[in-house]
């Protein structure tokens, strides 16, 4: 096990030396402060790292990862890393992330007993319910899964925009954009869901607050 962990450490070694030869104050001004303009709300899936997607560097992205990218109105977690990123770091796009072959995705179309997890993903099973008569249609299961996908980016998107934090930074005139994406594992190629929402107009006046 110790052996194991130092592999870790000597990776980490030779990680900071190359950077610091490519750019030798990379981590003075790493450390002096992070002005990221982007949140990626992404799975914690450990084949979709956020950085190494979309080719940026520490301190370019600020992430917020969960069990199938799920935002939810009691999971102050999740709220707590938004209200910073849009209130203090000053964020101008939330991006929603989900990829293809979640296993959050198939556990929660599926009725196997999985344990506490089981709670969570009854979110996205909300979603595949709202939306039965379009899964239903898609023959081929794993078309249907990546379908279920989608949609329930497009869902959490909606839910990113129905908070307060985001409704009162589009009331102060802020710039900010909510995105939903997904992530092919089979290509590695990022996809637009085109759900982008950057005011409170795009949300239905029912979840719109006075703030």
């Amino acid at each position: 096990m110790a052996d194991e962990l130092e592999v870790l450490f000597e990776s980490n070694r030779l990680w900071a030396e190359s950077v610091k030869t490519s750019d030798p104050d990379f981590f003075e001004k790493l450390a002096a402060q992070q002005s990221p303009e982007y949140l990626w709300i992404g799975c914690s899936d450990s084949r979709v790292p956020a950085n190494q997607i979309v080719g940026l560097l520490p301190g370019e992205v600020f992430v917020h990862r969960n069990v199938a990218n799920i935002v939810v109105h009691t999971d102050f977690n999740c709220l707590s890393v938004l209200q910073y990123a849009v209130d203090v770091l000053k964020v101008k796009h939330v991006i929603v992330v989900g990829h293809y072959g979640c296993g959050g995705i198939r556990a929660a179309y599926g009725s196997q007993n999985t344990g506490l997890v089981d709670n969570w993903l009854r979110n996205i099973k909300d979603v595949a319910f709202y939306h039965r008569e379009e899964l239903d249609g898609i023959e081929n299961e794993e078309e249907r899964l990546d379908r279920l996908c989608e949609l329930n980016v497009v869902r959490q998107v909606s839910n990113v925009c129905h908070t307060t934090i985001t409704q009162a930074a589009w009331a102060r005139g802020q710039e900010l954009a909510v995105h939903g994406w997904v992530y092919g594992l089979r290509d590695g190629l990022l996809r637009d869901l085109d759900c982008s929402v950057d005011c409170a107009e795009g949300i239905r006046e029912a979840y719109r607050v006075d703030v």
